[in-house]
């Protein structure tokens, strides 16, 4: 999990180093052989056809979040019933006329529910 939470701050939202490894509390000398372990394993993936399959780490499965158009409640909807294919209704109206307010993720350890985002627990418990 750290491996995805590395290339994603590195090469997606292309922070520097220093940057990643402050926000995912790790040494800079740590975030580069994580995210180098990361890249070779990406590189081989991709040039002999394998699959990727991620494993480990301390994460849960995200809830998404929507809002109803009819009333303008909004709720969480765990990941496992929307995976099941059900249609979120508005559990105060019931009505389907509803969208999602936020991306699927995952709730990593360094970061939960948004992408980027460390959890309050991991921040200092300060806003930023």
């Amino acid at each position: 999990m750290e491996e995805i939470e590395a290339i994603h701050l590195k090469d997606l939202k292309e922070l520097e180093q220093e940057e990643c490894a402050k926000r995912m509390h790790i040494s800079r000398p740590t975030f580069h052989r994580v995210v180098a372990s990361a890249r070779r394993k990406l590189a081989d993936a991709l040039i002999n056809g394998k699959a990727i399959q991620i494993e480990g780490g301390n994460f849960g499965l995200s809830q998404q979040r929507f809002r109803c158009n009819n009333d303008g409640h909004e709720w969480n909807v765990p990941f496992e019933m929307l995976a099941r294919g059900a249609v979120p209704a508005c559990p105060i109206c019931s009505g389907v006329n509803v969208q999602p307010l936020t991306v699927f993720g995952f709730r990593g350890r360094y970061w939960r529910g948004t992408w980027g985002r460390p959890s309050e627990e991991h921040r200092g418990n300060r806003r930023r």
